[in-house]
């Protein structure tokens, strides 16, 4: 252990925050075992308390063990998602067993374990929070193999080593493939029909690589969806489109098939180890929908509700393409390039009219202003926090007189930045003493980056990505609980997009959109007529996207729950897949493409049996955004409630309570079938 290690002495930098520009690589490891070896003192002192188990001495006890192990984890894992080397991921590589194991060893503790015990059946008095806490914590040891025999045990510590290794892996092998790819262009004619600032992207980023003569083309966000929308030359769009569907499904170092195959079985086997029909039964016991039954009758049901209108959604496209003379097949890679120019022509609605209204800077403020009408906070950007890039934004988040969070912000594309946009934090909300510690929250995005002399201008879906994940910050930032572990995001995971998905609803009310959607030349106001159209294509597809995100959750349940049997059986993830997919196929199977080996939210991040959260969070939001139609988008006191009720709440309650005392009821599906127009009337 050296002084010079950042992580070995309190930060002296702005609020705590991390000295990005302290740390090195060399300091991770060094940290993490010192960070564990201070942990294991703390665990050996609560299980050889010599008084009797107390709420106090045990409970609260552990949830203050390990500080320096979640810094330290929180600063690696974080960079390791944002700002990623060759070298930060052999290190993660290396850490993530460590890490594991030492989790193993903890809940594995047969005298903590039996403390705990002691503790959960005493039925002392506690507060709803002390409760939840107790609750939590004793749960955490039986479903992690606290109550296994020693062989039963050894095995459940090999698989979990295991697991954490092959998910950092997949997440690996879909960056590299994410940033090995290439579409090089050299004639000016393929570029017919792509929007200009896309093509000032490929140019400059050839530029950039030396091939001035040339335009690139790659598989992020902002590069690959405009092109799939907008280019008019099919065999490229093709190309691309394939390109993308064959990530990790090559042979070769990043081919990740017979890591989904290893990943679902060991799940399987863990889920028997402990008792559990499938890894679905065994996540679902701790979440919103309970049981794998359900998550399917739900899915089940807007399948139904769907499907025949995706049909005819699908149909419009090929009689769209009839009236322009095309004769050939609809393909997956014509999909988007039609459906764009129906809604163009159906709408009067275009992405190039509407993004100079939505210049990146003002959207941020349109969410600032969001949260202020809302919420009564305040954004201070202030130059002097830390930060791990010098595109990174870091701002004081104020309520009146008191400082409630730190929160950086990561919008643009870079090669050390996995793809998608996700919220995360490097410290989370608790109090001591009474005290509250402010949360340092992040979001990280993959946006549209400027291009010459034209600022980011973004998508209205980027816009809506942007609320969102201000959504899930906002969770974090208000949060208001005594323990950390119960805090903001710390909910179940299909109650965890409630914050986020209903912040979206504000992005197509004309209320909102007119603080912030102002022309970047002019300054004009976003005209009345572009908000309508905006609010007329959004049930636009809407049964098709459903379709989509339904075909995603259906997938995610039907490989994790399968038995231990079953799972050792499956000898090819393509035909299973295929088979899995049948019933929301709207298109041609493509050959040689596959979505389970690059479906990074279950192979390499949480969503693993909850893929479902999406849908069922939509439910929730629909019903919850229906309340602020009835009474005003920023009425201060709608808000008040949801900010009491559920954001401030995190996971000290279970979240159908928390959401009865915010809506007065549990939700229907309704709000969310007449949002999406799905809601068939009655026949009369």
């Amino acid at each position: 252990m050296t002084q010079s290690n950042p992580f070995f002495s309190p930060f002296e930098t702005p609020f705590q925050m991390a000295p990005f520009n302290l740390i090195k690589n060399s300091h991770y490891l060094p940290a993490i075992e010192q960070g564990i070896l201070e942990a294991r003192i703390e665990i050996t002192e609560i299980t050889e308390h010599l008084d009797p188990p107390s709420f106090e001495n045990t409970i609260e006890a552990l949830e203050g063990s390990g500080v320096l192990l979640d810094q330290v984890s929180n600063v690696l894992f974080n960079l390791n998602s944002a700002e990623t080397s060759d070298e930060l991921q052999k290190i993660t590589q290396e850490v993530s067993p460590l890490l594991t194991s030492f989790n193993n060893e903890v809940k594995l503790n047969k005298k903590l374990f039996e403390r705990v015990k002691f503790i959960y059946n005493l039925n002392d008095s506690l507060s709803e929070e002390e409760r939840m806490l107790l609750e939590k914590t004793y749960k955490s040891f039986a479903r992690n193999g606290a109550g296994l025999n020693p062989k039963s045990q050894n095995r459940y510590k090999e698989i979990t080593v295991a697991l954490s290794s092959m998910a950092l892996k997949f997440g690996e092998n879909v960056l590299a493939e994410t940033n090995n790819y290439e579409l090089v262009l050299n004639k000016e004619e393929d570029l017919s029909g792509l929007p200009q600032d896309l093509i000032d992207r490929a140019k400059g980023l050839a530029v950039e690589t030396q091939r001035p003569d040339t335009w690139i083309f790659t598989l992020q966000a902002p590069s690959f969806i405009p092109f799939m929308e907008n280019a008019d030359h099919r065999g490229l769009r093709k190309q691309l489109f394939i390109a993308y569907m064959q990530k990790a499904f090559k042979e070769g170092a990043n081919d990740n098939r017979e890591l989904v195959l290893n990943i679902v079985r060991l799940r399987a086997e863990m889920a028997e180890l402990l008792g559990y029909q499938s890894y679905a039964s065994y996540v679902l016991e701790e979440r919103m929908a309970e049981n794998p039954t359900r998550v399917q009758d739900f899915l089940d049901d807007l399948l139904l509700k769907s499907k025949e209108k995706a049909i005819q959604e699908v149909d419009e496209v090929k009689t769209f393409m009839s009236t322009l003379g095309i004769d050939h097949e609809l393909e997956r890679w014509d999909w988007a390039y039609y459906a764009e120019k129906l809604r163009k022509n159906k709408f009067n609605f275009d992405d190039e009219l509407l993004k100079p209204y939505f210049k990146l800077e003002k959207v941020i403020d349109g969410v600032f202003i969001t949260a202020e009408k809302l919420f009564g906070l305040t954004f201070k950007l202030n130059a002097q926090i830390p930060v791990y890039h010098e595109e990174v934004k870091a701002y004081e988040v104020w309520e009146d007189q008191e400082l409630k969070a730190i929160f950086l912000a990561d919008y643009f594309p870079r090669s050390g930045k996995r793809p998608g946009a996700w919220m995360t934090s490097y410290r989370g909300q608790k109090k001591v003493n009474g005290q509250r510690t402010i949360p340092q929250v992040s979001i990280v995005c993959n946006f549209t980056p400027s291009a010459d002399n034209r600022p980011s201008l973004l998508k209205f879906d980027e816009v809506k990505t942007l609320f969102h994940e201000f959504g899930h910050a906002l969770h974090g930032m208000l949060a208001d609980t005594k323990y950390e572990s119960l805090s903001g995001t710390s909910v179940p995971w299909d109650f965890v997009e409630l914050p986020s998905q209903i912040l979206e609803n504000w992005c197509y009310e004309p209320e909102c959109l007119r603080l912030f959607a102002h022309h970047y030349e002019t300054g004009e106001v976003i005209p009345s007529a572009y908000i309508d159209r905006i609010k007329s294509a959004t049930t636009f597809h809407e049964a098709y996207a459903t379709m989509r995100q339904l075909s995603f959750a259906i997938l995610d349940l039907s490989l994790h729950n399968q038995n231990y049997a079953a799972a050792q059986n499956i000898d090819s993830i393509e035909n299973l897949e295929k088979d899995i997919l049948a019933p929301t196929n709207l298109f041609p199977d493509i050959p040689n493409t596959n979505m389970s080996v690059q479906f990074a939210h279950i192979f390499a991040g949480g969503y693993a049996s909850g893929y479902y959260s999406y849908k069922w969070a939509e439910v929730l939001d629909a019903d919850a955004f229906e309340c602020f139609m009835e009474k005003g988008i920023f009425d201060f006191k709608t808000a008040k409630a949801f900010k009491d009720c559920i954001l401030s709440q995190g996971g000290t309650q279970r979240p159908m309570e928390l959401y009865k005392k915010f809506r007065g009821a549990e939700p229907t599906v309704d709000a969310l079938l007449r949002r999406a127009g799905l809601l068939v009337s009655p026949s009369k």
